[in-house]
């Protein structure tokens, strides 16, 4: 009978009126924890977005690149808020993070072990992105793979070799890239003649079917012009001819040069060297 007793005094004598304040206290703080949470979140959505707009519009960034590295930033951005706001709430509960904190770093760290190719390849992914090192399209090469790229993620690299093959390099693969879309490209063309012909009206005749290539041509910035003898021996000399053109046209224009060289030396008759010669040569060097 006493301890019925007990538990009717204890609940006759509780303080429910200090209980209903400490609760509403709590779900007070709380509802003010979550609106400031949310007006942060939505201020600092809006400034990152209005941010890379104008650094877009600034760099002439690609879209594609821009909602990337946008993307990337408001999920950094979201993570740290909800990091903070699970904070804030066990602190509202008077539970003391410290010790939370320092197990989710132990954790932290046994998986940042674990994953340090992930996060590799996402900050060389990011940096390759923010600095403009490649785009869509562009035709680079990378250690042993060489062709366009068709997607730059956080993690991969996509590239498309000539003969059709997709390659998934990780971003922490790339040490050392070239890209071969970035301005003008240069075309250039060796034509291979016999010493035995009267070498100045040969460059002149060369230059002129250049000067017709370039009217015909939208796709060449500078040229094409004959600079002259590149090399010679002792039966052949080598005429150069460069010209530049637009990015990824520069491979059209070297065949197209060919063709009209092969052209103007048939119709010409400038003399070749003999394929013997040329072998011979070849093996004496």
């Amino acid at each position: 009978m006493n301890s019925v007793s007990d538990i009717q005094n204890y609940f006759e004598n509780f303080n429910y009126a200090g209980l209903l304040v400490s609760v509403g206290l709590i779900l007070l703080k709380l509802l003010l924890i979550f609106c400031i949470y949310f007006i942060i979140k939505k201020i600092s959505v809006v400034f990152i977005s209005k941010l890379f707009e104008t650094y877009t519009k600034k760099h002439a960034i690609s879209s594609g690149r821009a909602y990337t590295l946008e993307s990337l930033t408001k999920n950094i951005l979201s993570y740290l808020l909800i990091f903070i706001l699970a904070v804030t709430v066990l602190q509202t509960f008077g539970i003391d993070a410290t010790a939370i904190l320092a197990g989710a770093g132990i954790v932290g760290l046994a998986v940042g072990f674990g994953a340090q190719g992930l996060v590799s390849d996402i900050v060389t992914g990011f940096f390759l992105l923010l600095e403009k090192q490649l785009d869509v399209g562009d035709s680079i090469t990378t250690s042993t793979f060489s062709g366009t790229v068709e997607q730059v993620g956080l993690r991969t690299t996509q590239l498309r070799s000539a003969d059709g093959t997709l390659h998934f390099i990780p971003n922490r693969e790339i040490k050392t890239l070239s890209n071969h879309s970035r301005g003008d490209m240069q075309a250039l063309v060796d034509v291979i003649i016999s010493n035995d012909n009267n070498i100045p009206q040969v460059l002149q005749t060369f230059q002129e079917e250049c000067d017709k290539i370039r009217e015909e041509s939208n796709v060449i910035t500078d040229g094409p012009n004959v600079i002259g003898i590149q090399s010679f021996a002792s039966t052949s000399l080598t005429i150069r001819i460069i010209t530049k053109t637009l990015n990824n046209e520069q491979w059209g224009i070297e065949r197209l040069i060919r063709q009209r060289m092969q052209e103007t030396i048939d119709q010409k008759e400038i003399k070749l060297p003999s394929p013997a010669t040329l072998a011979l040569e070849k093996g004496t060097k």
